[in-house]
């Protein structure tokens, strides 16, 4: 035996509280603007543009509020007080189309309808339109515009309905009386909508993709970035590791070595051991992490300033005419700085032969007042050949940034008048690295090339 609930007014039931729900959403859309009260063409480049939706509704208003005066006075035979008035309120809340539509609709339907309503008083003509006068449909066909390129669907769909609706009540009030305006700006307000709205939903659409392209490129550049900062810690790794795995072997071999060392001594340096273990079973968690492409990682050393000559060598076969000019005399340089130095000047050749190729080049390298000077400038492409690249993903530059970043330093780049192009790097070194000033001046880049 069914239950009660389960009957015949069940689906009734569900009707009506969908009915009474698309009510409220009606109601809500009517009463609440769906966006805030900016200006149309407010986000235009120039400023007539951004004048022009002002410039379109004050000529409308100021010839709307005449025409229909003069309609009601001599083809309605309305009384010339009468008539102001409603020309007025009919034709003056059009002034508000360029930023508060919703709120002109609720001051220009109620004096459409009274208009409608005192027409009412004198006998039917044959030829009068009823219950819309002709200067009524221009101004609410302007009016639905408006809203059709400002509101969202729901409420110009509600402001439809209801102006569809009042036309219908005001023909059953006098249906002896010539109907067809009512259609007429029913089906013509239904159109216009459709223009508005659309023309509202591309440049939505339009706005959208440019926020999603603004967002992919912030999104690429992070992405620039995190890839450089990985494979710089993958590359550092082994530099950091080294001196670890020195640590822990001093460390364990130090009872040993010396001879005549306390207990405490011997724990301590167990201590630091076992730390060192510890320190490079992280590192090697870490490393994992980082490498997500699940490759076991490069086993030759990391190159550095020893293998310059090889890397100018190559890029001489390729194609590019460089030279190098490396000081002799730059000392012990540590090994983060090394490779930094080697990393750079690997990319900046790379550059070159991407972007300009036949660029003459020059790379010079020395260490003058605590400093690791790396200076590579080319000058304007002379190849036969379009560039290989004419736009880049930025992975060079930021590479560059963040080695300079993570030894202390600083990065200079940038164009040359000439065409060419200049990266200087400069990294601190400690000072027992740092090179003897020299007894004869050593060789340095040119102001021209700095």
């Amino acid at each position: 035996m069914s239950s009660p609930s389960s009957g015949p007014s069940a689906p009734s039931d569900g009707l009506l509280s969908a009915a009474r729900r698309n009510l409220r959403e009606l109601a809500h859309g009517l009463s609440h603007a769906s966006r805030p009260s900016t200006p149309l063409l407010a986000d235009a480049p120039k400023r007539w543009q951004r004048l022009l939706p002002y410039a379109v509704v004050l000529a409308l208003a100021a010839t709307l509020i005449p025409v229909t005066i003069t309609v009601l006075t001599t083809q309605y035979e309305v009384p010339g007080a009468l008539a102001g008035a409603l020309g007025v309120a009919q034709a003056a809340p059009l002034l508000m189309l360029a930023h508060r539509p919703l709120q002109a609709w609720w001051i220009v339907f109620p004096a459409d309808v009274a208009g409608a309503l005192a027409l009412l008083a004198r006998p039917a003509a044959p030829h009068d339109v009823w219950p819309w006068t002709p200067p009524v449909i221009v101004g609410h066909l302007f009016l639905l515009l408006a809203l059709g390129l400002r509101e969202r669907r729901r409420t110009v769909i509600a402001v439809w309905v209801v102006t569809g609706l009042g036309g219908l009540l005001l023909h059953l009030i006098a249906p002896d009386r010539g109907g067809g305006s009512a259609l007429l700006i029913t089906v013509l307000g239904a159109v216009v909508l459709v223009i508005g709205g659309s023309v509202r939903e591309r440049g939505e659409a339009r706005r959208l993709l440019a926020e999603q392209e603004t967002i992919s490129e912030e999104e690429r550049a992070r992405r620039t970035l995190l890839e450089e900062r990985t494979r710089i810690a993958r590359e550092l790794h082994d530099v950091v590791a080294h001196h670890m795995s020195v640590i822990t072997v001093q460390a364990d071999s130090a009872p040993y070595r010396i001879s005549g060392l306390p207990e405490a001594a011997r724990e301590e340096f167990a201590s630091i051991a076992a730390a060192a273990r510890e320190s490079l079973g992280e590192m090697r968690r870490l490393l994992s992490v980082l490498r997500s492409d699940g490759g076991a990682g490069e086993r030759a050393p990391q190159p550095g300033l020893d293998r310059l000559q090889q890397l100018v060598e190559a890029t001489v076969r390729a194609g590019l005419p460089a030279e190098l000019a490396l000081s002799a005399e730059l000392g012990d340089v540590p090994p983060a700085v090394d490779l930094s130095a080697y990393r750079i000047v690997q990319e900046a050749l790379a550059n070159v032969v991407r972007h300009a190729p036949g660029a003459p080049t020059r790379v010079s390298v020395s260490g003058v007042g605590g400093q690791l000077t790396v200076l590579v400038v080319n000058g304007p492409a002379t190849g036969a050949g379009p560039p290989l690249e004419t736009s880049g993903t930025g992975h060079g530059l930021v590479g560059m940034r963040e080695r300079v970043r993570l030894t202390g330093g600083t990065l200079d780049t940038g164009p040359l008048p000439d065409g060419g192009f200049r990266v200087a790097a400069r990294m601190p070194l400690p000072p027992a690295a740092a090179p003897a000033a020299p007894t004869a001046p050593a060789a340095r880049p040119s102001p021209e090339d700095l």
